[in-house]
């Protein structure tokens, strides 16, 4: 959501940043809802003024005897009365009309990101590992997992098309990879471990920007909650409506959840194999910080990530997101992008993003700073770190071998009961 404040001290900045993202001007709309509103409430206090005013001198009136006087003030008291309620109305309607007006556009993005339509215009800042030569070539996914354990048939027959059921020892790998990375999270990088609710109510994915615009992404049970479509959204509610103290800054947790997404703007895309699914697993980052440490707090939680690949040996790159490419939500976003043999392509695991204020004006969660009087918003940034499935798929073509088989990476050998390479059936 948007500081008013900041559009009427400068509408013109407002409407061009907005403008990288693709967003026609809203500033004057924005501003003749607020000036109405201002308006009313003015004439609100003025009534109200006038109103207590007038009672008071009821008093003095019929003290003096003037019963004329008594009764004309009289009758203005119960105009006034009557002109309130619809006053308080009007502001009420006002209120969340510009709210909604302030909440429906995207977040400002911040300085450095560069000026975009779409993905092919975000900008590489760094690669890490070599990818591996084959002396054979290398299969999809969904070409060699099948044999494995990775079962697209069955979870197709249960549930329909973006489903898959693990068997054997692929879902003891998902499984493992799922461990590794909570335990690298909260062992080494200092995330608080979370089990969050996987059912939330309206203002929970408003906070998070998921409401009202993206509801067709998400799924809805028949008693109006809603499934998360990633831990983001309990984890960041945590704090909803909360004045924090400064001393609890900076707050950092992580989640495995399963994740639930409709993908109705993913149409056509990634129909095949174990990319893009339904339901998913994924390792959430959420931090809540004070302002100033935004910016080197998003460095970090890229770096958390970073690390995770690192670990398992999984070429990647890291690519600063676009103004036409980044989330609703967003003001500065790094998605890191693993190297895939068998797509001979890079491809998203993880995206971490700084939200500056924008999560914590919807969520009205603030902190006061030692010493201060007044409080301020919070600053909210989150990440993956990293989506289960589609670092499953990264170790099965980074570490497929010419027989079908697959090499488990060595950080995983603890968590796999001795188990280090996955192979077909004899």
């Amino acid at each position: 959501m948007h500081d008013i404040r900041l559009i009427r001290e400068n509408p013109e900045a407002f409407d061009t940043a907005l403008a990288l993202r693709g967003v026609d001007p809203v500033a004057q709309t924005i501003l003749a809802i607020d000036a109405q509103r201002r308006d009313i409430a003015t004439r609100m206090q003025e009534v109200q003024a006038r109103r207590n005013e007038a009672s008071k001198a009821i008093g003095a009136a019929m003290g003096k005897g003037d019963k004329d006087a008594a009764e004309a003030l009289k009758a203005e008291v119960a105009t006034l009365k009557t002109e309130l309620p619809a006053l308080e109305e009007d502001e009420r309607r006002l209120t969340a009309e510009q709210n909604a007006a302030l909440a429906a556009w995207p977040n400002l993005p911040a300085a450095g990101v560069p000026q975009g339509a779409d993905e092919a215009d975000n900008v590489e800042v760094s690669r890490w590992g070599t990818p591996r030569e084959f002396a054979f070539a290398p299969k999809e996914h969904a070409d060699l997992g099948p044999a494995l354990g990775l079962d697209f048939e069955t979870g197709a027959l249960i549930s329909g098309a973006r489903f898959t059921f693990l068997k054997g020892g692929m879902a003891r790998l998902h499984r493992a990879l799922a461990q590794f990375m909570l335990d690298r999270q909260t062992g080494e990088n200092g995330y608080l471990e979370c089990i969050p609710p996987l059912l939330v109510k309206d203002e929970a994915v408003f906070g998070t920007g998921q409401l009202p615009k993206f509801a067709e992404d998400l799924f809805k049970t028949t008693d109006g909650r809603w499934m998360i479509p990633t831990a983001e959204v309990s984890l960041t509610n945590a704090v909803q409506g909360q004045i924090l103290a400064d001393a609890a800054l900076p707050l950092r947790m992580t989640a495995l959840t399963p994740c639930f997404r409709s993908e109705a703007g993913s149409a056509g895309r990634d129909t095949r194999g174990f990319i893009r699914q339904h339901q998913f697993e994924k390792v959430e980052l959420v931090s809540i910080v004070r302002p100033e440490e935004s910016e080197a707090e998003h460095e970090r939680m890229t770096q958390c990530a970073e690390g995770v690949l690192q670990a398992l040996g999984l070429p990647y790159r890291k690519v600063l997101l676009c103004t036409g490419d980044m989330g609703f939500t967003a003001r500065k976003t790094y998605d890191l992008e693993v190297w895939l043999p068998g797509q001979a392509a890079y491809r998203e695991i993880s995206s971490c993003s700084n939200c500056g204020d924008f999560q914590a004006r919807r969520m009205n969660t603030r902190y006061r700073p030692d010493g201060a009087k007044s409080t301020e918003f919070v600053h909210t940034l989150n990440g993956s770190g990293l989506a289960v499935g589609r670092t499953l798929v990264a170790v099965l073509e980074n570490y497929q071998q010419e027989d079908g088989s697959v090499d488990v990476p060595e950080v995983l050998h603890a968590y796999m009961g001795g188990l280090t390479r996955l192979a077909p059936p004899s």
